[in-house]
């Protein structure tokens, strides 16, 4: 399996995992705390060493993208009926996103713009440790995450297409769960970004879900 299935496949993974806790916030209104530090903090990173380590440090992958590279798997091993559907949704809808955004050059430089002021900002919260900033628990104080929502909603949410997030109403309410949901609907484009940068088509992950399984378990361990 080629480096680049594997690249694929981390793409993939970053995808789902913010596909799923958008999910679960919106029916439970809570997620696992290193899901969603992993999730937020991809989104940060714009000129890493390399692909893994847009997802933290990359000896931890398996742990910090648990839950999407789960949702991968059972989506290349368990029947359709099994499938989560909100989740496929939100991911394909993630992946139609990103190709709207791609193709509008001033949206992506303003996107560039406002990341470089948030992670200014998560300075702020961390001054008393330099390094703190490269940390994903530092981009999860909730003003950095209502920063984070804040883009989104002035540059994503302008697009006709919206993304409809369905749960309990006394979740979606909420206003940090709210801005939570809009930073990772962030995230899971930035994934779908590094998907198709690498090569990924729709279509592949429609008809030939099965080249998936070999970075699957190299990554997953």
């Amino acid at each position: 399996m080629s480096r680049v299935h594997d690249e694929q496949a981390l793409g993939l993974a970053g995808l789902f995992q913010a596909a799923a806790l958008v999910e679960q916030i919106a029916t439970r209104g809570m997620v696992a705390q290193n899901s969603l530090e992993t999730s937020v903090y991809s989104i940060m990173q714009m000129n890493p060493d390399s692909t893994e380590a847009i997802y933290g440090n990359p000896a931890e992958l398996p742990y910090n993208l648990h839950l999407g590279l789960q949702n991968l798997k059972d989506l290349v091993d368990k029947p359709r009926a099994e499938h989560n559907k909100d989740v496929i949704r939100y991911a394909l809808s993630m992946m139609h996103l990103e190709r709207k955004l791609s193709s509008d050059p001033e949206m992506m430089q303003q996107l560039g713009q406002r990341l470089n002021q948030v992670s200014e900002q998560a300075r702020y919260f961390s001054p008393d440790d330099p390094e703190a900033v490269n940390s994903p628990s530092t981009y999860c104080h909730p003003n950095v995450i209502a920063n984070i929502a804040s883009l989104y909603q002035d540059t994503i949410s302008t697009f006709s297409f919206r993304i409809q997030v369905t749960g309990d109403p006394r979740h979606l309410q909420n206003s940090e769960n709210a801005a939570k949901i809009r930073a990772l609907l962030l995230a899971g484009i930035r994934s779908a970004m590094l998907w198709r940068q690498k090569g990924g088509k729709r279509w592949q992950l429609l008809f030939f879900k099965s080249r998936l399984r070999p970075s699957l378990k190299k990554i997953m361990g």
